[in-house]
């Protein structure tokens, strides 16, 4: 229950927050304002109501919190007479939105000095015009550079992806040049090798069975399957002996194009009973240009299958062509995350994927979920300098969708771990660390898609938990 009293302007002076006011403005206040106390266990008011007044505390004990990742968690308590809390920065007025920002509560019977918002601010903004000023601009100032740091974070993690594409774009684009080249060289030796052996010593059925040679051979090299080292250099060194006796020149040139395509010391004497010893040089040649021009585009092939790969997953990670909002499967965000950071992640650090793949597509803003997969992996990644393994998990529990970001490092401090999502909190050396990646994270998360961020560690064993509903929230305030 609730009663209320008007003050004397003697008794506001006793605050320390007035006492330097005048008389008239003692009176204002005390003519405004009013006297109310509250029971212990009381809600004063709470997180993210209308902050329509500004409170004193008179008497009492009280205790602020905020809710932080699903919990309410005790920010501060305090009896210390004249503390204030409540529509502080009402005298801004509505360029920004009026509301508590953490939750006010009674431990013991209370007492405080109320005043309106409206009131308050119309102090403020004509008792102290300077000071006005300066702490508007605090305020915005410190918002916009707050912004400005934001972007700045993201910029730094754009540019770090896409150095890290345009590396895992260069391998697979110069091997596709190289082979072309090769192929090239493959295709006109084919030729010259084709001319020689028509060239009116084979009829018209020898070199039907020479194009079916051909075509077998292509077929062998297609399906080649490769054989260990020891096994290819025995087969290199029988197929170079039987080259050397049959008098074809650059025998062990030959010999390994030949056994990478499968190609033995039995289909070479097929060859041989077909065309002759006289056009067997020229036609082993012509072959082995031909199985190395298939070789060499299979490597083509798979050079243009890994570039094309790499800019799927650069689309889906960045979500091009595609509503910020759309049905997405968790997985494909995953996968497409990893897949840009491969460059990131280094050889020492094991990459293990746990999904559940009966988890259904979700209702989510998928670009910005890769933004908070990009945070926690390279954030585990940098916990483990000495190698370690990185798991990621997936599973569905009361009505969310969990993904699980866990590493095997040194694990975060008990005493730094209440202040790992707050903005510019961060453990890495100056220049190295914004302090926005976790706090980022947990807007998108908690903000925009009504989930939670959870974290647990101990040294070895450290897991990121992001929450996130199955079905569609509705937007709150």
């Amino acid at each position: 229950m609730t009663t209320s009293a008007h003050l004397s302007p003697e008794q506001l002076r006793t605050l320390f927050l007035f006492e330097e006011l005048s008389e008239e403005q003692l009176g204002w206040l005390a003519e405004r304002g009013r006297a109310e106390q509250r029971p212990a266990g009381s809600v004063v008011y709470k997180e993210g109501e209308s902050a329509t007044c500004f409170f004193v505390l008179l008497g009492g004990v009280i205790a602020l919190s905020r809710v932080l990742h699903g919990d309410d968690v005790e920010v501060t308590r305090t009896d210390q007479r004249g503390v204030y809390s409540g529509a502080t920065r009402s005298y801004i007025g509505d360029r920004i939105e009026q509301r508590y920002p953490h939750t006010l509560r009674a431990v013991t019977d209370t007492e405080f000095f109320v005043l309106p918002a409206d009131d308050f601010a119309y102090a403020i903004r004509t008792w102290f015009p300077m000071a006005l000023h300066l702490l508007e601009g605090l305020f915005f100032g410190t918002r916009a550079a707050n912004a400005i740091v934001n972007e700045r974070e993201r910029l730094l993690a754009l540019a770090s992806l896409s150095a890290g594409l345009t590396h895992e774009l260069n391998n697979p684009a110069a091997a596709a040049v190289r082979a072309t080249a090769a192929l090239r060289e493959r295709v006109a030796g084919m030729r010259h090798k084709l001319a020689m052996i028509a060239d009116g010593r084979l009829d018209g059925t020898e070199l039907h069975r020479l194009v079916e040679l051909q075509d077998d051979a292509v077929q062998q090299a297609a399906a080649a399957s490769g054989l260990p080292a020891l096994a290819a250099a025995d087969a290199e060194d029988a197929v170079g002996d039987w080259l050397e006796e049959h008098g074809v020149t650059e025998a062990w040139d030959l010999a390994p194009t030949l056994v990478a395509a499968d190609i033995g010391v039995p289909w070479l004497t097929s060859v041989a009973d077909t065309i002759g010893e006289d056009n067997l040089g020229s036609t082993v040649r012509w072959l082995a240009y031909t199985i190395d021009a298939e070789l060499l585009m299979g490597e083509i092939d798979d050079a243009v299958t890994r570039i094309s790969g790499l800019v799927g997953a650069a689309k889906q990670y960045a979500q091009l062509d595609r509503a910020p909002q759309q049905t997405v499967d968790v997985h494909t965000l995953l996968d497409a995350t990893l897949t840009m950071l491969r460059a990131k992640i280094p050889s020492n650090v094991l990459v293990v994927k746990d999904y559940d793949h009966e988890l259904p597509p979700i209702s989510a803003f998928g670009a910005e979920l890769n933004q908070v997969w990009t945070n926690l992996v390279i954030n585990a990644v940098d916990a483990m300098p000495a190698g370690g393994t990185l798991t990621i998990r997936t599973w569905r529990e009361d009505g969310h969708l969990l993904v699980e970001v866990a590493d095997t490092g040194a694990g975060i401090p008990s005493d730094i771990r209440p202040r790992i999502f707050e903005p510019f909190f961060t453990t890495k050396p100056v220049g190295e660390g914004t302090g926005l990646g976790l706090d980022i994270s947990y807007r998108i998360v908690v903000n925009k898609h009504h989930g939670d961020i959870r974290v647990s560690s101990q040294p070895g064993d450290t897991r990121f938990q992001v929450y996130l509903p199955i079905e569609p929230q509705d937007e709150g305030p």
